[in-house]
């Protein structure tokens, strides 16, 4: 079996799970990968790409919110459209997309069915949890932005019959966890300045704060500036008391998984966390707004207050993957319901979102 693999490089995330998921993708057979965004830190050495797209990027400001100035500067329509019409889904047995556009579009304009898998493949269903306040330019993006033929989705708890659980990294699956007392800070929408500001004001408790800027462990005060690492950070959060991040999927997910307390700042103006803040709250995570001169007395209350419920897992990672391929197998070029083609002109608009 051929398949492709379109991987989102716009965080951390997707790459994380990708890396995860490639020795299970490739006992199936051959696995190309295509990389479309330019601002995730991980490296992506272990993958098998074959095709890389600058794509569309999400870029954060410094005060915990989208650059949308910066996104627009970067997205050009006619060489998105002009790249999924060039890509060859065609010649490959099996499609999967991790919320990649390109690829969506090239399946879309070929008439060729895929699988979007992973996190936002679950608000397909309605029974996922939304914020009181649903956004309509925010659903709209999450049901449009990869529209494929089918879905398997991934999330904190089973909400729809095609949802499964996380794929949480084998490091932390293995792991001892301990607690040596420190907290583990990932707040990438914020600047250091900001962070390292507001936490060295709690001066008994002790921060390791992981940073896209330094290239060297840095210590400011009750601060140790760490540069981005995959090992270093699942170390970190492996042996801290407690975890303060953004309202993503697979931290908090792995957080949780391993009992630690969790602490959350969804991205100022992205629905999907949003969203995410919805479902934590279920766990007793404590949401949090914004970093403002309140973030003292927070985190000590935080800190005070009950464990969060454990995430359990109900499926291993082998067993997703299987459901994926599985999927893949009864997909069929030749009877499945027939896909319109689109024209350049409902590309962009599709592009668009």
């Amino acid at each position: 079996m051929n398949i492709l693999y379109a991987v989102q490089a716009t965080g951390n995330g997707h790459i994380a799970r990708a890396t995860q998921l490639m020795p299970y993708l490739e006992q199936y057979g051959n696995v190309d990968v295509f990389l479309s965004g330019s601002n995730s830190n991980l490296s992506t050495q272990e993958l098998p790409v074959k095709y890389r797209s600058k794509g569309l990027s999400l870029f954060y400001g410094n005060r915990g919110g989208l650059d949308y100035y910066k996104m627009w500067k970067q997205l050009s329509i006619p060489t998105i459209i002009k790249e999924a019409k060039a890509l060859p889904v065609q010649q490959y047995d099996l499609v999967i997309n991790d919320f990649e556009s390109i690829t969506a579009l090239a399946c879309k304009f070929k008439k060729i069915p895929s699988i979007q898998f992973g996190h936002q493949a679950s608000f397909v269903s309605s029974k996922t949890p939304r914020p009181l306040k649903k956004d309509f330019i925010g659903e709209l993006v999450l049901k449009n932005y990869a529209t494929t033929s089918h879905q398997i989705g991934l999330h904190f708890q089973p909400y729809d019959s095609f949802i499964f659980s996380p794929i949480i990294k084998k490091e932390i699956l293995n792991a001892h966890a301990t607690d040596k007392g420190h907290i583990t800070v990932y707040l990438s929408h914020f600047s250091d300045e900001l962070v390292v500001k507001a936490l060295q004001k709690c001066k008994d408790l002790r921060f390791e704060v992981f940073s896209k800027k330094v290239v060297a462990p840095q210590i400011l005060g009750n601060c140790t500036l760490l540069p981005i690492h995959n090992e270093t950070f699942n170390n970190s959060v492996i042996h801290a008391h407690g975890v303060i991040t953004g309202a993503g999927f697979e931290t908090p997910a792995e957080v949780l998984y391993l009992g630690k307390k969790l602490l959350c700042i969804p991205i100022a103006g992205q629905y999907e966390q949003l969203c995410n803040a919805a479902a934590l709250e279920a766990f007793r995570v404590p949401i949090v707004q914004t970093i403002d001169q309140h973030f003292t007395q927070i985190i000590y209350r935080w800190l005070a207050s009950l464990q969060p419920k454990p995430l359990h897992l109900q499926q291993s990672t082998s067993e997703i993957v299987q459901q994926v391929i599985e999927l893949g197998k009864t997909i069929s070029y030749n009877n499945h319901e027939t896909l319109p083609a689109l024209t350049d002109h409902s590309l962009e608009q599709l592009a668009l979102g």
